[in-house]
């Protein structure tokens, strides 16, 4: 007898079933014959110029995949939209809920559906890579947000975020002109961009040349340049953890002079912590991303500014790009495999023209 299986990993192609087949050894029709090829087979779907996907006739489908669920990615799923109805193809924004096994779950069944490109934001690229480089043997695979340089992906799409990082911390020295106690907010630093955008914070606020190279760990307390950042507190995307940790800085360091929040949703948290301290206006908010309250916070004059991506871009490049990618085109990839979307400071001299503005592409109320 003999049995055919499929192998271990993403085993299925587009449209068909895994199955098991036994059967004696006689001769083997041509038709089956090629039917088993087609099953064992786990390389990418067949790119066309007709516009038709890789498991059949129809629309391109694109899946864009964040790193957790949060307004940024609201809006980066507005930009996927307008991209899928330009371009012509099936564009979905995923966001994973549960972290990194949610998000792996994702993955896999994308590919397993016979998805025609991924765009991700992996959560922790170091170990993930494995996952990655067999979604990208089966489908077109690109990064945005946060890179996983390591991993088989045909490019990455965002910013420089040290770089970014260290935009946000000329807002903390600009908003402490004569330095004092820092602490830094942030979702989780297992991600590519968190670090780097934490490090760039730090080595602008302390007055260091420009060095992405360089790292401080989490738990040290930094001093330099007149300011002294008291530590990193992370919270992994829990709401609740984060406010908490606001809190909890509060009531440690009552003469806090500055917090600094590094993910969309923290600077909100911290502006709930301050209201109901009574400490709005008296100790420095310095932001990161575009989220309503924060903007809010600008007008009002309790944030003194905040660096902003543009999450929009990110997902409507995201789906240009891979619909490219399969129909073929692969002349979309630059040299460098990098597309930079520069980050920006807002301040409240800028934040209601922004604000206006991303309100036009997002659909949102005036």
């Amino acid at each position: 007898m003999i049995s055919v299986e499929c192998a271990s990993g993403f085993c299925q192609s587009p449209g068909i079933i895994p199955v098991k087949l036994t059967f004696q050894p006689i001769a083997i029709p041509l038709v089956l014959t090629l039917a088993l090829s087609t099953l064992l087979t786990g390389c990418k779907p067949a790119s066309d110029s007709a516009g038709g996907s890789g498991s059949g006739g129809g629309k391109k489908k694109i899946a864009f995949v964040s790193n957790g669920v949060a307004s940024f990615w609201t809006i980066a799923g507005a930009g996927v939209k307008a991209a899928g109805e330009k371009f012509g193809v099936d564009a979905e924004t995923l966001m994973p809920v549960e972290g990194i096994s949610d998000q792996k779950r994702i993955i896999e069944d994308l590919v397993t559906r016979g998805i025609d490109g991924i765009a991700v934001s992996p959560i922790d690229p170091a170990n993930q890579t494995d996952l990655l480089n067999r979604a990208a043997k089966r489908t077109h695979l690109i990064t945005h947000d946060s890179d996983a340089p390591a991993s088989d992906r045909e490019l990455y799409i965002g910013m420089d975020n040290y770089s970014a990082g260290r935009l946000c911390g000329d807002l903390v020295r600009e908003a402490m002109p004569k330095g004092g106690t820092v602490m830094l907010f942030i979702g989780r630093l297992e991600q590519d961009n968190a670090k780097r955008r934490r490090q760039g914070v730090i080595d602008a606020i302390l007055g260091r040349p420009a060095n992405p190279a360089n790292y401080d760990a989490p738990g040290t307390i930094l001093e330099g340049n007149g300011f002294k950042i008291l530590g990193t507190l992370t919270d992994q995307f829990d709401r609740a953890k984060g406010k908490a940790n606001a809190e909890d800085a509060l009531a440690k360091y009552p003469d806090l002079g500055c917090m600094v929040g590094l993910f969309a949703y923290n600077p909100p948290l911290m502006l709930e912590a301050l209201g109901q301290a009574n400490k709005l206006g008296k100790v420095q908010v310095v932001a990161f991303d575009e989220d309503d309250a924060t903007l809010e916070g600008i007008q009002k004059g309790h944030v003194h500014g905040t660096v902003v991506q543009n999450p929009y871009m990110y997902g409507f490049k995201s789906v240009e790009i891979l619909s490219e990618l399969a129909k073929g085109n692969a002349s979309v990839i630059p040299a460098s495999k990098f597309i930079d979307i520069p980050a920006r400071q807002i301040r409240k001299a800028t934040v209601d023209e922004f604000w206006t503005d991303l309100k036009a592409k997002t659909g949102a109320k005036k």
